[in-house]
């Protein structure tokens, strides 16, 4: 399936008082890394995504984490994103941190694809993935 890699730089607001992340933040990471793997398989960044597809988002509704290697201020990382499972109204994305090559961090999410409740405009619904799009989160680049 689809794979998104992106670096990025570790920096002082990511970290506990001793320089080391301060592990929430390896999940808002993470959800970047989700946003651009969509954008990745569809040309379309968030705005442009929700415009087209009149939706409310893809919120979360599991996640862990496994930690190997602790990452530090000024570590440059890479973060691997992949789709792993594709659902009717959910997807399952992988990341994978490296940082010089070696496996710092395994983050796994799931996520539902919601609109507003037609009963309740005060709530989400899931709703299908629409086709095209589930297709490009299942190519093989």
């Amino acid at each position: 399936m689809l794979k998104n890699s992106r670096t990025l730089r570790i920096e002082w607001g990511d970290c506990d008082p001793a320089g080391i992340v301060f592990y929430p933040r390896y999940f808002a990471m993470f959800d970047h890394s989700t946003t651009t793997l969509i954008a990745a398989a569809c040309g379309l960044n968030k705005y442009e995504l929700l415009q087209r597809y009149d939706f409310a988002g893809y919120p979360m509704v599991d996640t862990r984490a496994r930690f190997m290697i602790p990452c530090r201020f000024g570590d440059d990382v890479t973060i691997d994103s992949t789709f792993v499972k594709i659902g009717r109204s959910s997807f399952d994305v992988e990341h994978r941190l490296f940082k010089k090559g070696e496996l710092c961090l395994e983050g796994f999410e799931t996520r539902v694809w919601v609109g507003r409740d037609p009963n309740d405009a005060s709530r989400i619904k899931s709703k299908p993935i629409p086709d095209d799009l589930a297709a490009k989160f299942r190519a093989n680049p």
